[in-house]
């Protein structure tokens, strides 16, 4: 399985919405909060081109937040992009 990392806050229920679903298909991920780490918001900008949270990176590549996992997940896509 591919790397997941998983950058979050704990007030974000879009936040809370992609962890459910990451738990729910058993994707593993490593959660790094954001709030906790004093100027890393924008150092996750230059990461992924985006100011909100949550942003999933899969094995160093951006995939966006949760409206983009999850639509990955309707379309059957997330597991064989988590799979590789």
């Amino acid at each position: 399985m591919k790397k997941v990392e998983f950058y979050s806050a704990d007030w974000c229920p879009f936040c809370m919405r992609a962890k459910a679903l990451l738990d729910a298909r058993g994707i593993a991920y490593e959660e790094i909060n954001v709030d906790r780490i004093p100027g890393f918001r924008e150092q996750l900008v230059e990461m992924t081109g985006r100011m909100t949270i949550p942003q999933i990176i899969i094995d160093g590549e951006p995939v966006g937040g949760y409206d983009d996992i999850a639509a990955l997940d309707r379309n059957g896509e997330l597991l064989p992009l988590v799979q590789g």
